[in-house]
């Protein structure tokens, strides 16, 4: 059998759309997916956007990392809140311009201020949570609980829901059309105040390697709409190598037509 054509380079991130709003360094990546059918997330995308697929089949992430010097530019990060541990469970857009984008169905994370003002700026789905991150030589842990809101909504079947996640991560670096498809996003679609918005990112390529995943205890994705996939292994397991991370800035949303 021939071997597979080598990948063209590897693509930067197209420049921004603007002047950057927002500055963070996100680092200690797992990247869990699973294969699904595009109509079991296409009812969660907002209006303009369908399931962005790869092999004809769209995708599901879990995704714990730590985000660190979180700060709205120009100002510099904030002392005690600008680095936290995030999970988030999200899957894949395309609108009509052609602009791809992730669709996060929900996002924990350790500290209550960053959490209200993403919900504010972009109308992102973040969950305040009791969230932990255990570094043993080559595994990672993550662990994370949701606190409760007020007024917030109790999902029907889970309430509080945790997740724990072990994992190891190889040094056999990952560059493949499936790992380019599930991680060089550039942006995020949302519905918020009434409209459909894409908001754009850039950062340097991320350093994949090949990840492991040894258990899984899961909850957020039964509570994002997800029922049954924690129960089988993923598809892909990516991760980037411990201490690796990449500076990332956002420019402000814009209105999908």
């Amino acid at each position: 059998m021939p071997a597979p054509a080598p990948l063209p380079e590897r693509p930067s991130a197209p420049p921004l759309p603007g002047r950057a709003i927002i500055r963070q360094r996100w680092s200690d990546f797992l990247f869990l997916h699973w294969r699904v059918d595009p109509a079991l997330v296409a009812p969660f995308l907002p209006a303009g956007t369908r399931p962005d697929v790869f092999d004809g089949s769209a995708w599901v992430g879990l995704i714990p990392f730590v985000l660190g010097r979180h700060q709205f530019l120009p100002l510099p990060p904030v002392p005690g809140l600008g680095t936290f541990i995030e999970i988030n469970v999200r899957t894949y857009s395309v609108d009509e311009a052609g602009n791809r984008g992730v669709v996060f169905r929900s996002l924990e994370a350790q500290h209550l201020p960053p959490v209200l003002a993403a919900r504010a700026m972009f109308g992102l789905p973040y969950q305040w949570a009791d969230a932990s991150l255990t570094v043993s030589g080559d595994e990672l842990e993550y662990r994370s609980r949701r606190h409760r809101l007020a007024g917030g909504a109790a999902h029907p079947l889970v309430d509080r829901p945790t997740t724990r996640i072990r994992a190891r991560v190889a040094e056999s670096p990952v560059d493949t059309p499936l790992s380019r498809f599930l991680t060089d996003r550039w942006g995020f679609h949302e519905r918020h105040l009434g409209r459909t918005i894409h908001a754009r990112n850039a950062h340097e390529p991320w350093p994949l390697v090949d990840a492991t995943l040894l258990s899984l205890d899961d909850q957020l994705l039964e509570a994002a709409g997800f029922p049954g996939l924690a129960g089988r292994a993923p598809d892909s397991a990516l991760a980037t190598p411990p201490g690796r991370g990449v500076v990332t800035e956002f420019a402000a949303a814009r209105r999908v037509s």
